[in-house]
């Protein structure tokens, strides 16, 4: 991609983003050593992404430019009662540090709102540093637990958190 990119158009993701959420993750993905994306058994959500956030009472949006999926966040109820969990939230390398990753974190924070939730947490690969640096300058709190995820990657997900309201 050469000279200014144009704003990309967020919507909420159907069905048919697969292919592009397969391939954005991929990319993702693939910046970091030992991160491997395995869809169909460990993150199923990407075959079908509207089918399964409606499932559990969520939702999910991509960003979309020139045709091509090039970010991607989604949101359902918290394992703690009273909030939300941010989830998905990828954003091609090039349309970083443009406020992409921060407007789908606003999207999130919105659907929290207008749910009544008393805050919005999120697990992360230990190894993206770029999204950490995102979430604390968005105000979240990383807290102390860690938790390891038996999958192909070997992941290590850092836990954050906002509370929302006064």
């Amino acid at each position: 991609m050469s000279g200014p990119l144009s704003p990309p158009t967020v919507r909420p993701a159907v069905d048919s983003d697969a292919d592009g959420l397969i391939d954005l993750v991929g990319s993702c993905f693939s910046e970091y050593e030992g991160c491997v994306l395995e869809a169909e058994n460990e993150m199923p959500h990407l075959l079908r992404p509207a089918a399964h956030f409606a499932a559990v009472n969520g939702r999910a949006w991509v960003a979309e430019a020139d045709g091509s999926v090039v970010g991607s966040a989604a949101c359902k109820p918290a394992q703690e009662v009273g909030g939300l969990e941010l989830q998905m939230l990828y954003v091609l390398a090039p349309w970083r540090r443009r406020g992409l990753g921060a407007r789908f974190v606003a999207l999130v924070e919105q659907e929290a709102i207008e749910r009544g939730a008393d805050f919005v947490d999120l697990w992360t690969d230990i190894r993206f540093l770029d999204a950490h640096r995102l979430y604390r300058s968005l105000h979240y709190q990383q807290l102390p637990e860690v938790r390891t995820l038996q999958d192909l990657s070997d992941t290590r997900e850092f836990h954050f958190i906002k509370r929302l309201g006064p």
